[in-house]
């Protein structure tokens, strides 16, 4: 290999890397009023505890613009008003935690949930995480369907 084709390697690399990482740490810069308040990486691992007692006071509050979520997704989560829209109930924390982020954070695109989540902090999302994954369920299971 010559000199120029190692330098021709190595600025491809450096080009490749550079696109990959995405020009910056996406999330830790603070945003201005009105747009989700977020100032930490979208990750699970920081979020704060969640208390299941305050995200049913949330979940069952409509404020504002906010609806409740029983209003769409039925008491406790568990009864949607549509078939289209999901159950709640038994749900995992950190994947309600996460959903509610992307919605809150503009990176999942739903009219009606962007609305729901804009307003929420971290401590929120947590608390009614906690609230619907706590539960009881009438979720399916496909483990005796054979």
């Amino acid at each position: 290999m010559t000199n120029r084709s190692k330098i021709a390697a190595v600025a491809a690399l450096a080009v490749l890397l550079s696109a990959c990482s995405g020009g910056g740490e996406k999330g830790h810069e603070a945003k201005t009023e009105g747009e989700a308040r977020q100032t930490t990486p979208n990750s699970m691992a920081s979020m704060p505890s969640g208390n299941a007692e305050h995200g049913k006071v949330l979940a069952e509050t409509k404020t504002g613009t906010r609806q409740a979520c029983a209003e769409c997704h039925g008491p406790a989560g568990n009864a949607p008003i549509d078939p289209t829209y999901p159950r709640l109930a038994g749900q995992y924390a950190d994947y309600l935690e996460h959903t509610l982020q992307m919605y809150r954070d503009g990176e999942r695109q739903q009219s009606v949930m962007g609305l729901q989540a804009k307003d929420l902090s971290d401590q929120d999302i947590a608390d009614v995480a906690a609230y619907f994954s706590a539960q009881k369920s009438d979720l399916g299971d496909l483990a005796t369907a054979h």
